[in-house]
């Protein structure tokens, strides 16, 4: 056996010899921490958790004696009466634990008691709260799955599979939960506004085309939030003469009205052409955005737009976009009629009619007969609800909008169909700068797809339809 072999066994030796080590009397340690780690290991192999009981310090304020015991020493007195206690308890007045004390420059043990008035189970030590732990590379592999949106329980399950298993993990999933929480607060300590202006500066610095720009209050909170990356402002040059802008979809712990402008690209898909977050859905807050995205796009305002019935809104178009075509979502319009028309009698007559009048009216001659012959018919010459459509027809009658480019946009639906998008990265408990970070992560999914299309574009032919050679 030559030296390399034989010093390698005396390692071996000498830590097999270490894990079958218990604490006896004298026992001595170089440092508090080395003993504390012993006692702890020791603990960890028998199958029960430690904890400190007691310490004292000198007139230095320096601890020169510390008191392990065992996780399950003490008796818990509850203030909850017997009978409708629910939540079980640990403690077992368990006598197991050792005291430790400073010696001159060693640290000694001083007693010992061995025997637990409990049964010790080591197969299920990394349960014990004491034994459980967190090592950096889980804690790494836990941000950097949240931070990519992945449910902490798929990365839990994660790191069981890379460990080989539930038993030779060092915490569970609720430790996990408890540090990615813990992660989050830490990272808007200074609070959620400093820590979005920081972001924000981030981005800037990484690209000087990206664009942002938040209101405060008197009381500097943060009320509104707009912003735009560079890939997005591009886009908007090619994409941006017809824009798709809805507020349906609050989002965050705030209650913030998430408020996106899409667009259409070349393969008919949605892309962002902007972003908002608002304090509220009145005039000010939409003219105050809308403001942002002109002076971000170089005051090229939008050729057409699509929004909801929202008279606010309406309102800042108005202001804001004069020459702009606005047009009503006319799903949003249709949707309402059953909630209209469902307590008449010809309920079906009247909704059939309706559609029939929308849909197929060719010219504004056509639908106008139509309308005069739907409200004669079924009595509802009174009806306010159609009145007042009538008289904003021009919004949202496929006929009188058809000499203008849409994009196919005739509804909201691209706005809440990116809704729908972000509902994979976001949930009610996102904060400011966690909803700025997952808007980006999205943004980088959309343009993914983006690329995947202009492949197929390029790669692909499509049939054409007829044999004609016209």
């Amino acid at each position: 056996m030559d030296l390399v072999d034989e010093m390698n066994e005396e390692l071996n030796t000498d830590e097999e010899s270490s894990l079958r080590l218990v604490p006896t009397l004298d026992m001595s340690f170089d440092t508090m921490q080395d003993a504390k780690k012993f006692y702890q290991d020791y603990g960890r192999r028998s199958g029960f958790g430690i904890r400190t009981r007691t310490s004292k310090k000198d007139s230095k304020n320096v601890v020169y004696y510390l008191r392990l015991v065992c996780s399950r020493e003490g008796k818990y007195v509850s203030s909850i009466r017997p009978e409708v206690k629910t939540l079980p308890s640990q403690t077992n007045q368990c006598l197991a634990g050792i005291t430790i004390a400073r010696k001159k420059d060693k640290w000694f043990v001083r007693t010992v008691v061995l025997d637990h008035s409990h049964e010790l189970c080591p197969q299920t030590s990394n349960l014990i709260r004491g034994n459980r732990q967190l090592n950096m590379h889980a804690k790494h592999t836990l941000e950097v799955n949240d931070d990519a949106g992945v449910r902490i329980n798929k990365s839990f399950l994660s790191i069981v599979s890379e460990a080989g298993g539930y038993e030779n993990m060092q915490f569970v999933e609720r430790d996990a939960r408890n540090y990615i929480g813990q992660h989050k607060r830490s990272l808007c300590k200074e609070g959620d506004g400093q820590a979005l202006l920081r972001h924000f500066s981030k981005m800037r610095d990484q690209n000087n085309e990206f664009f942002y720009e938040i209101e405060m209050d008197e009381d500097n909170r943060i009320t509104s939030v707009f912003w735009v990356d560079a890939q997005s402002r591009a886009a908007c040059e090619e994409f941006g003469d017809v824009v798709s802008f809805d507020t349906t979809y609050l989002t965050n712990k705030y209650d913030m009205p998430f408020a996106p402008f899409v667009g259409v690209n070349h393969h008919g898909q949605s892309i962002l052409l902007g972003c908002g977050l608002l304090s509220s859905e009145d005039t000010y807050s939409f003219i105050w955005l809308f403001k942002c995205w002109l002076r971000c796009m170089g005051n090229k305002a939008p050729n057409n737009i699509v929004t909801d019935q929202c008279k606010a809104m309406a309102n800042a178009i108005e202001e804001v976009f004069p020459k702009t075509k606005h047009r009503w979502c006319l799903w949003h319009i249709m949707k309402k009629i059953p909630e209209k028309f469902q307590g008449y009698k010809n309920y079906v007559g009247i909704k059939c009619d309706i559609k029939v009048v929308v849909y197929e009216s060719v010219s504004a001659i056509d639908f106008e007969t139509g309308w005069k012959r739907l409200l004669t018919t079924h009595g509802l010459e009174n009806n306010d609800w159609l009145c007042n459509l009538y008289e904003e027809r021009g919004k949202w009658v496929p006929c009188y909008l058809k000499n203008h480019f849409w994009a196919g946009m005739s509804t909201t639906q691209k706005s809440e169909g990116m809704n729908a998008f972000f509902d994979g990265f976001i949930n009610s408990t996102t904060t400011l700068q966690q909803f700025v970070i997952q808007y980006d992560n999205a943004l980088k999914v959309k343009a993914q797809k983006e690329i995947e299309a202009d492949f197929a574009s390029l790669n692909t032919k499509v049939a054409c339809g007829s044999q004609s050679p016209i």
